[in-house]
């Protein structure tokens, strides 16, 4: 038997709910199998709401008693919660449920992780708490008292009391029950304050496990750092006394927003730099902003339904970017982060799976926590910053906090407020959120007499549920240069809004080279015939960061293409050329080693099935190593100029100006291997004094099939850290030859440091399982099984991860009738596993195109 038939929600059928809650008290009796809950919660009927039944949601809960205004009822219960009669007036609604937090393993409501008591709420795991209107429209104040023989009792807002064995929290703003958080364990506190520019004194602490104290400084310099950026930037000041975050390991997620009380992932705030790598600092960085700016977009303005989730999440993401942009490098950030969206947003986009910024409909909800509706949302946000401007868009978004505080918004009043601020019309931007699909926009030129006339024309091709997409407002960002280089006309905005449309440049010399879409400024495939010639130009001399590496990227894509298709050599102009910038030492060191990496299998892979050619992931990882070994060969004189200028003397910082140079010592050492067969890795292993030199040279250890020793150092040294031993078992896959990586993911689940309930532990296996392009599209079908195999296991104790990783199945129809006939067989065999859950069952369905 499966769960239920899901039951499908939409966005039209959205009807507040019938009672407003005034407050809500909460008490907690802890105990692993049996802690109880008891809330006395004031409703008060909506006057804005229909005729309804009274329906609180509550999942998995015992009841043990419940009254009205102190009189005992017997409310009607089902699977997804309790109706009752209630009074026409105000009411006290008292009841008081067990749960048994030692049982969850699907990590969502309240749980325990290895001792510790924690919470994820988001987005509908409060119901597995109490019985409440659990859905983000409904607010309210919160006190919490937390009973438990735990010495740190922790919930959200400020701590009002505590004693021997209690505490009790009041968070003063009101809140929607997926921010609630409630953490109690054996943990010690790495302490600091901050001081907001109208003088609140705010204590802030990270909570960790004994042991983990020295991992956590950054990560505090991280948290003022954005508490500064965004008085600064967007003159939003915090509003509590404290600030609390928590390191959990075992969470489903990144970290999670929680008013005063942020939950995280220790992979996404525990670092130093004998165990973490540069990446993981950055990412440690953009993940606590991140959080962070959640308390003004997300929690003082929530979202009124999840399908305005895009609301809070993507304006999140933007906000993050952007400060990522000022404390980084904003080049080599903006290229991250479309790099990103092409990996992660486009299949999306292009596949079964895609579906707008702002859904119609759901099934469950945990399944739209994409890249669509985050990255993407993010796209949509600079776009209309882009269009508005800077001034407009300070404009706007004060005028957003001032009008929304307090409410839970949507769309239409984010839409609204830039209308009112700067008095554009945007009904028609308005469809980038609810319209699937990624606009293709083709470009044609005429040049005349000194006048340069460029044309666009646009369309979105079908998705599920959409057949017929209308024209979009696009900005692109357009340059023109001269012949000899020369920026004749600086970046331009362009606004395309009709399906075919032309702009005209006149006054000019000679016939322009056009640099298009500067900095990436929509998200959307550029289609455009361009000769070689032209892109090494633009690699040469572009004066946008974004559209020199586009340039060197297509290039580089061309070449792989005719390796493949035509048994063609690497390109020797374009190499000749990347040559030249790499040669240029005045270029940032990370910009640099960007430049040296090429598109992903996967990119490759959608290339050649848009070109009606059926992807052979054999032939493309072929293609990827003669020319990363074409490289290596023709760069043999510059590889140790490039190690030599990524060496740091000065003692380790994770910043931008170091880890630029490590990035590119790390992308001379990849080449350097092909040609050493791993001397000068073997030597970095050796003498490597952080993480970052540690890492990089373990993995091209791996690929030059000199790994044995080095990996058992490593897990001598580290089999303590279980964030390091994450690292350990996913480069083994992750940097394995192809013919290696489903051998070594399915011994890998054997050892007993692996862990089906530890979701980073599964997608350190799993994860580099799927994303091994060549190793996990095996003709024999041996990768689809073995990650289908795990995912039956998981997902009667974790849907929300299963759910997640069957999107490595999402690409399945652009590969030959073989693979696709073995997939199928495993997502069948997944479909039809008994209890199948919820979470997993719309995945598959919509994967299938059921």
């Amino acid at each position: 038997m499966k769960d239920a038939a899901p039951k499908t929600i939409y966005l039209k059928d959205y009807t507040p709910f019938g009672w407003r809650v005034e407050d809500v008290h909460l008490t907690f009796r802890l105990a692993p199998r049996a802690t109880r809950v008891i809330a006395r919660i004031h409703f008060a009927p909506n006057p804005e709401a229909p005729a309804q039944d009274f329906f609180l949601h509550g999942e998995q809960l015992t009841l043990i008693r419940a009254a009205i205004d102190g009189v005992e009822v017997t409310p009607e219960l089902t699977e997804e919660g309790l109706r009752c009669a209630v009074p026409d007036g105000p009411f006290l609604w008292e009841s008081e449920v067990e749960i048994a937090p030692e049982a969850n393993t699907a990590l969502e409501g309240l749980y325990m992780s290895r001792g510790m008591y924690c919470t994820q709420c988001e987005a509908e795991g409060f119901r597995k708490i109490t019985y409440y209107p659990d859905r983000p429209d409904v607010m309210s104040v919160f006190t919490v008292r937390v009973e438990g023989d735990l010495p740190v009792l922790l919930s959200n807002g400020n701590p009002v009391a505590r004693g021997d064995g209690w505490a009790e929290w009041h968070d003063p703003w009101p809140k929607p029950s997926y921010l609630f958080a409630l953490v109690a364990g054996d943990l010690v506190a790495h302490p600091d304050r901050f001081t907001t520019r109208s003088g609140r004194d705010v204590e802030l602490n990270i909570w960790v496990r004994p042991g983990d104290e020295g991992k956590c400084a950054f990560g505090m310099e991280a948290l003022k750092k954005s508490m500064t950026w965004d008085e600064e930037v967007y003159g939003r000041e915090y509003d509590l006394d404290v600030f609390n975050i928590v390191a959990v390991d075992d969470f489903n997620m990144g970290a999670m927003e929680n008013k005063g009380l942020n939950i995280f992932n220790s992979s996404a705030v525990l670092a130093s730099p004998e165990t973490a790598t540069d990446a993981n600092f950055e990412r440690i960085e953009a993940i606590i902003a991140h959080e962070y700016f959640h308390n003004w977009t997300g929690n003082r303005i929530t979202c009124r339904d999840w399908f305005q989730l895009c609301l809070k999440e993507g304006l999140t993401v933007f906000r993050d970017q952007q400060f990522t942009a000022d404390v980084r490098s904003a080049a080599v950030a903006r290229i991250d982060n479309v790099a990103m969206l092409r990996a992660r947003q486009f299949p999306e986009d292009q596949g079964p799976l895609a579906h707008p910024v702002r859904p119609e409909s759901f099934q469950e909800i945990n399944n739209f926590y994409t890249a669509t509706v985050y990255e993407k949302g993010a796209e949509v946000i600079g776009m209309l910053k882009t269009l508005v401007g800077d001034e407009g868009y300070a404009k706007a978004l004060d005028l957003y906090f001032d009008r929304h505080d307090g409410d839970a918004a949507t769309i239409e009043d984010w839409l609204k407020v830039f209308e009112d601020a700067t008095g554009r019309d945007l009904a028609q931007f308005k469809r980038w959120y609810a319209q699937a699909g990624t606009p293709r926009v083709k470009v044609a030129e005429d040049w005349a007499d000194g006048t340069y006339t460029l044309t666009f024309t646009q369309h979105t091709p079908p998705t599920p549920g959409q057949a017929q997409k209308l024209p979009q407002v696009i900005p692109m960002a357009v340059g023109l240069l001269n012949p000899n280089g020369d920026e004749v006309v600086p970046t331009t905005v362009l606004e395309i809004t009709q399906a075919e449309q032309s702009f005209t440049f006149e006054g000019l010399a000679a016939r322009p080279v056009p640099s298009l879409l500067r900095g990436f400024s929509a998200p959307i495939v550029l289609e455009r015939e361009a000769s070689r010639e032209e892109r090494a130009f633009l690699l040469a001399h572009d004066t946008d960061p974004f559209n020199r590496w586009e340039a060197s990227r297509l290039l580089a894509r061309e070449s792989l293409v005719a390796m493949i298709c035509d048994g063609a050599g690497p390109d020797e102009a374009w190499l000749d050329g990347l040559e030249r910038l790499l040669r240029d030492d005045t270029l940032d060191p990370a910009f640099r080693a960007m430049m040296i990496g090429t598109p992903s299998d996967s990119e490759l892979a959608q290339v050649l099935f848009e070109r009606g050619v059926v992807p052979d992931p054999d032939a493309i990882w072929a293609a990827q190593e003669t020319q990363l070994q074409v490289k290596a060969e023709r760069w043999a004189d510059l590889l140790p100029r490039l190690a030599a200028e990524g060496q740091v003397t000065e003692p380790y910082r994770p910043d931008a100006a170091q880890s630029g140079k490590r990035a590119l010592g790390a992308a001379a050492l990849m080449l350097t291997t092909r040609l050493d067969g791993g001397k000068a890795a073997a030597e970095q292993f050796a003498s490597a004094d952080n993480m970052t030199l540690q890492l990089s040279a373990l993995a091209q250890l791996v690929r030059a099939g000199r790994d044995a020793e080095a990996l058992a150092a490593f897990e001598a040294q580290w089999r303590h850290d279980r964030l390091v031993m994450d690292k350990w078992f996913g480069l083994q896959v992750g940097a394995a030859a192809p013919d290696q990586v489903v051998p070594r993911a399915e011994a890998l689940t054997g050892h007993p440091d692996f862990d089906l309930k530890n979701p980073n532990r599964f997608r350190a296996v799993m994860g580099a399982l799927a994303a091994a392009h060549a190793g996990f599209h095996r003709k024999d079908g041996a990768g689809y099984r073995l990650l289908t195999d795990w995912l039956i296991r998981l997902d009667d104790l974790n849907p929300q991860t299963t759910a997640r990783m069957c999107a490595a199945f999402q690409t399945w129809k652009r590969y030959d009738a073989g693979r696709q006939a073995l997939i199928r067989e495993q997502l069948e065999r997944l479909r039809d596993k008994p209890k199948l859950s919820r979470d997993t069952g719309e995945m598959i369905g919509r994967i299938l195109g059921a």
